[in-house]
């Protein structure tokens, strides 16, 4: 039987002693968290821990280039950071999202990841705090990688899809301009429109979710850092954070500057609870199309059957040959996700008190995942879904032609009350509006057939 005993080797900090695992790179500070928070399995995402590395390297530069850090302990610094960014030291980082409300525990692990590297690596006296966290406090730092992760996935994630979407529903639209169809509203008959008219609803949508998401992208390029601990800046030249979010611009080709007022970029999280607010909207939006698609596609025999969807697995278990509309329904739980998310993100932004907000880790951890799903569901809308998806056409005409709501059209010649009469007695018959109205009115037929085209009646008057 294999010994499965961990060997320990001893770190200290402030408080004492602590056993940590022998091949661990972090200290005594991790370990500390690690076993004070055992709420869940959640750790902090790989998008978070990547915007952590990428501050702690800016910040190891700009102290270098200030002559506050020599220059081979620098440079040195700079190469484990990055490092950590890349994600080559992701197992190390191990402390629950659900911590110490500043994130405290989780820039330490950073800063003794990263003296441990140096100190393995090139053989460097290094301390944590002294070198690595070097004119940062947590207080200033996390914040700063919160901005700098979600602005990292909204333009290398979010945005192209959303753009990609946006440009496959118009491309696919652009083939069903001839396709007329019933409309609805309240789940009723209603007024004719094109197919191409009905997702340029969809197409706007997403291209309007994109540009309030580049709205509040604004204030997401504004950073904590500089701020230090309470936001006086406090133990860090006065130029750090200026020069911090310069390279940090630089290594990201991101725009990002320092907060106008560092007392509001560590006491509140406003610019993080707008920026879900926006990914809750496009989270309504994408429900709402899936809904569309869903209901289009519902039957195939008792059902709209308007779609056929593109068949991606058999849909049960025990009924063979049944297709569900499986991709709609996955963004729609992910849409669902990402409102609960903005509650979430909503209670803990309001978690200010006096000079710093004390959950930002949950802050985080829900603001990445919100931007994660929604590039990922727009993404499979596009590809799975939209891009292939067939129009049942006879199923359209029939339906349209039956539908007694064309008599609308009829408002300025009869008037609505004697239109009214032509569509019950219509639908009581289940005959086409033309003949009922052919015999109501003593219209000729020709005109009657003019004023009730549906083609014309999606344009206009």
């Amino acid at each position: 039987m294999m010994n499965s005993e961990v060997n320990y080797r001893i770190e200290r900090d402030s408080l004492g002693e602590v056993k940590v695992p022998e091949g661990a790179l972090y200290g005594a500070q991790t370990q500390r968290a690690i076993n004070n928070f055992q709420l869940s399995d959640l750790r902090m995402s790989r998008s978070f821990i990547r915007a952590l590395g990428l501050i702690k390297r800016a910040s190891a530069q700009v102290n270098g280039e200030f002559g506050l850090l020599p220059e081979k302990l620098s440079t040195v610094v700079q190469s484990a950071a990055q490092a950590v960014a890349d994600g080559h030291y992701d197992d190390q980082f191990l402390v629950d999202v659900f911590q110490t409300g500043s994130g405290t525990s989780t820039n330490m692990n950073a800063n003794e990841v990263i003296a441990s590297i140096v100190a393995r690596d090139h053989n460097s006296q290094i301390h944590p705090n002294d070198h690595v966290n070097m004119g940062q406090s947590s207080n200033d730092v996390i914040p700063s990688a919160i901005h700098l992760s979600a602005m990292l996935l909204i333009t290398e994630k979010l945005q192209p899809a959303l753009s990609h979407l946006a440009a496959v529903i118009d491309s696919k639209a652009s083939t069903l301009s001839d396709v007329v169809k019933t409309g609805r509203t309240h789940l009723m008959d209603a007024m004719p429109l094109t197919m191409s008219q009905e997702m340029s609803g969809w197409a706007q949508q997403i291209k309007q979710s994109t540009a309030r998401i580049e709205q509040s992208s604004e204030r997401l390029r504004e950073l904590a850092i500089g701020g230090t601990a309470v936001g006086t800046g406090v133990n860090t030249h006065p130029q750090f954070g200026i020069k911090v979010a310069a390279e940090l611009s630089a290594l990201t080709s991101i725009a990002f500057r320092t907060k106008p007022n560092y007392f509001e970029a560590l006491s509140c999280q406003d610019s993080a609870v707008e920026m879900s607010g926006q990914l809750k909207t496009l989270a309504v939006a994408l429900m709402k199309i899936c809904n569309d698609l869903r209901w289009m596609n519902s039957g195939p025999l008792n059902g709209l059957a308007e779609l056929v969807l593109p068949e991606l697995q058999p849909g049960s278990s025990i009924m063979p040959g049944k297709i569900n509309p499986v991709v709609p329904e996955a963004v729609a739980m992910a849409c669902a996700q990402v409102m609960g998310n903005d509650t979430c993100i909503t209670v803990a932004g309001q978690s200010g008190n006096f000079q710093l907000n004390v959950m930002l880790p949950l802050i985080a951890q829900n603001l990445l995942f919100s931007i994660e799903l929604m590039a990922n569901s727009a993404t499979a809308l596009a590809d799975q879904v939209i891009a292939d998806f067939r129009v049942n056409r006879e199923e359209i005409e029939a339906a349209l032609e039956r539908n007694p709501i064309l008599v609308t059209a009829l408002n300025g010649e009869i008037g609505y009350e004697q239109g009214a009469v032509i569509a019950k007695q219509a639908y009581a018959q289940k005959r086409p509006v033309l003949d009922v109205a052919v015999e109501v009115t003593g219209m000729s037929r020709a005109l009657l057939e003019e004023l009730l085209d549906p083609k014309n009646l999606t344009k206009p008057s």
